[in-house]
């Protein structure tokens, strides 16, 4: 047996070490190691509560919208505060917003590139591809990163600026639109939507979304949508088997997004692809444990826990905790959260592929932008001028509370602790962290170290390009560990 280490991996977010053991040409074992130690809970401690809105958005400058709103929950709960109607809208469309741009980020920087390389040379669609999609150079990249650009003026109007703005509070945003202002809103997701239905599917947006079985997304990728830069994917996807390659560990979990007047857009629930069974997330079940990380044994409880980093741990060999719920590794991410809330697409993708898969992936992060994109149309026409976007504060009850929201890349959890005003302690579990834990102390590896067993690379070993379509299938941002 042999053993190779893959990093540090380009077009990922922050800093990722892949360990994989090798035998006869197949990947046995693999370890995901987060390199980076932030620390970013310790930075909390013994400051007033409301510096968190502050702090916990700096965690990360792609997905701060995520951050700010875990932070905002926490103190909502704490002050068992009932948002405004308006300031919900409003930041559903802002956190969209964000999470579309990462999606699309994903999409056409981190993961389409990966088919221009010199490895996939010989087949039909590599010319074409290269000239589509290749890393900087691609035609793609023109289209894509100005519409993206366009896209996140929406934040400006809600937020005032992107990232890390301090406009997001438990009771809503501090910034109330003017009706012309609703307007120019609306008229930005509308052109965003323009360059979806030309580009990225070539067909109009419903289309893709009532996409219902694997078999009419072959046929759209053939046929309605042939000309998309999805259906693209599609095809090659398909001639690659990329729904064989990646299997994860079963339970996906989503811990409910877009929480509006009326509850969560996407629905909370932990779903067992083995066995199909759907349910309520026991969220209070979380825990974390260390045997891995170069961490010191705390509580397993994240309300209990602390981050106290110990780089001598015999058998660590991650910053990263490793998150279970209910004693199991979860998957969380766009996958996770549209087969809770069972779009038929992602649904059939699973039963066909029996697991989370890189196929499956990709295909429900492109259908969530145009979820989402829809969702923002329709948050922005619900918006009701002269109503108050935001409430005040309410006192600040002492105790342990927990905020979730779901980032881009999954369920993202603030854990928090509060005492006379001030923060006693603070826990932080982002998507990255469920999805590259390191192993727990029964020996169970995290998804990404489940989904590389069994890997063939053959003699290309490490720099075998399934290793990349992998890793990246999760969105890695591995800033956002935190620990």
């Amino acid at each position: 047996m042999s053993r190779i280490v893959v990093g540090p991996f380009n077009r990922v977010e922050g800093d990722l070490e892949v360990t994989l053991d090798v035998e006869d040409g197949v990947v046995r074992e693999a370890r995901v190691s987060a390199s980076l130690y932030r620390g970013f809970e310790q930075l909390l401690l013994g400051r007033p509560a409301a510096d968190a809105l502050a702090i916990a958005p700096r965690i990360c400058g792609i997905c701060s919208v995520s951050q700010s709103l875990a932070a905002a929950a926490v103190l909502r709960a704490a002050q068992r505060l009932e948002p405004a109607p308006n300031g919900l809208l409003a930041t559903d469309i802002a956190h969209a917003a964000e999470n579309i741009a990462d999606h699309l980020t994903h999409f056409y920087v981190f993961f389409m590139p990966d088919f221009a390389r010199a490895a996939y040379a010989g087949r039909r669609w590599h010319e074409a591809t290269q000239a589509r999609f290749k890393a900087v150079s691609g035609a793609a990249l023109r289209e894509a990163l100005p519409a993206r650009a366009r896209l996140l003026e929406t934040m400006g109007l809600i937020a005032g600026k992107w990232p890390h703005s301090l406009a997001f509070r438990p009771g809503g945003v501090t910034r109330a639109l003017a009706l012309g202002e609703e307007m120019r809103l609306l008229a930005l997701i509308v052109d965003f939507r323009a360059f979806l239905e030309r580009a990225l599917f070539s067909a109009p947006l419903d289309a893709a979304i009532e996409l219902s079985s694997a078999r009419e997304l072959d046929r759209f990728a053939e046929g309605a949508g042939a000309a998309g830069d999805f259906a693209a994917f599609i095809r090659i996807a398909r001639d690659l088997a990329l729904e064989e390659m990646g299997r994860g560990p079963g339970p996906l979990l989503c811990a409910g997004a877009y929480l509006g007047p009326r509850g969560h857009r996407f629905p909370a629930g932990l779903l067992d692809t083995a066995t199909g069974l759907l349910r309520e997330p026991l969220l209070s079940r979380v825990e974390e444990d260390v045997s891995h990380a170069y961490m010191r044994d705390t509580a397993a409880d994240p309300a209990r826990a602390e981050t106290l980093p110990d780089i001598r741990r015999a058998g660590a060999y991650s910053f990263a905790k490793a998150p279970r719920l209910e004693g199991r590794a979860v998957e969380v991410g766009a996958l996770a959260r549209q087969a809770v809330a069972g779009h038929p697409l992602i649904r059939d993708l699973l039963a066909n592929g029996g697991a989370s898969n890189v196929f499956a992936r990709v295909v429900a992060r492109v259908l969530e932008v145009a979820l989402l994109t829809k969702a923002m149309e329709d948050w922005t026409r619900a918006l009701r001028p002269g109503e108050p976007y935001c409430v005040a504060d309410a006192p600040l009850a002492d105790g342990a509370v927990a905020g979730f929201v779901e980032a881009a890349r999954g369920t993202l959890g603030h854990w928090a602790s509060f005492r006379n005003g001030q923060i006693e302690r603070y826990q932080i579990v982002a998507p990255t962290t469920w999805n590259f834990s390191p192993r727990d102390a029964a020996g169970n590896p995290g998804p990404l170290e489940q989904a590389l067993a069994g890997l063939e690379v053959g003699e290309e070993g490490a720099t075998n390009v399934a290793v990349q379509h992998i890793v990246r299938s999760f969105d890695p941002c591995m800033v956002c560990t935190a620990h």
